[in-house]
């Protein structure tokens, strides 16, 4: 499959550096025999390692021009490679069971984020092991008042352990990309972190993040008064990113 260009349109990096290929076979800890569901093979050279390391791979691919190179790595590899023709955010979870399952991919730049949420919302993942841009691992890693501390770190804090485990310059990649590459773990837990209503927290996260720079009493003005953030120990005049997830937890159930 080395004829296939990347497309632009669907956010492609082919990775092709040998040394980064092993180290996220080793995050991932493939075990013969276990299956793990990839997301966005490309032409299949994380697919490759991981079942020349004795996985089953179920792999989601969007790129017709790769589905033929895909087929035939599964004829080489005794048809351990299932190959699924389609939209990773319409099948995951549906046709294709992630319960219990590693998920792992070298994500599209343009919705690796929305898979990432996705995934995390599901909560039924075993594990899983992403290659993002670096921009968004730090999002996904951050911690309260920090610039980088936002909707997707509480989601993620408030659903996995996170691990931002090591980055990858541009020149691993086909073509390389304008900015750093990281790979990240994210292990579900069994539990919320703290108990909210996931439909009433998102509401939340939009609003104080969505005007980060403003003060809570204005954000949520209609929604969450003065007094209430009060009797919960916050102060009306504080802006969103100063707050940690059981804070927001805490706001979020009273919205």
């Amino acid at each position: 499959m080395s004829d296939v260009r990347p497309d632009k349109r669907l956010g492609q990096h082919f990775l092709h550096e040998r040394g980064v290929i092993e180290r996220i076979v080793a995050a991932i800890g493939v075990v013969p025999g276990e299956r793990i569901v990839e997301i966005g093979p490309g032409t299949g050279v994380l697919t490759k390692a991981m079942l020349e390391a004795g996985a089953e791979v179920t792999a989601i691919e969007i790129d017709e021009r790769c589905w033929d190179g895909l087929e035939a790595m599964s004829r080489a590899y005794d048809n351990r490679l299932r190959v699924v023709k389609g939209d990773a955010l319409q099948v995951l979870g549906r046709s294709v069971e992630v319960e219990g399952i590693k998920v792992v991919g070298n994500l599209p730049y343009n919705v690796g984020t929305e898979i990432v949420v996705q995934l995390v919302e599901l909560r039924s993942p075993l594990e899983m092991v992403f290659m993002l841009q670096k921009e968004v691992i730090e999002r996904i890693c951050a911690v309260p008042d920090t610039s980088d501390w936002g909707r997707l770190g509480v989601l993620c804090d408030l659903l996995c352990q996170r691990e931002d485990l090591f980055d990858v310059s541009p020149g691993a990649f086909t073509p390389p990309p304008k900015v750093m590459s990281s790979v990240c773990r994210l292990t579900p837990l069994p539990a919320l972190r703290y108990d909210v209503d996931l439909a009433k927290l998102d509401k939340v996260l939009r609003l104080i993040f969505g005007q980060r720079r403003k003060m809570l009493r204005g954000v949520l003005k209609g929604v969450v008064s003065a007094e209430t953030l009060e009797e919960l120990g916050i102060d009306p005049t504080w802006r969103g990113e100063v707050l940690d997830t059981q804070q927001i937890c805490m706001i979020a159930e009273r919205a």
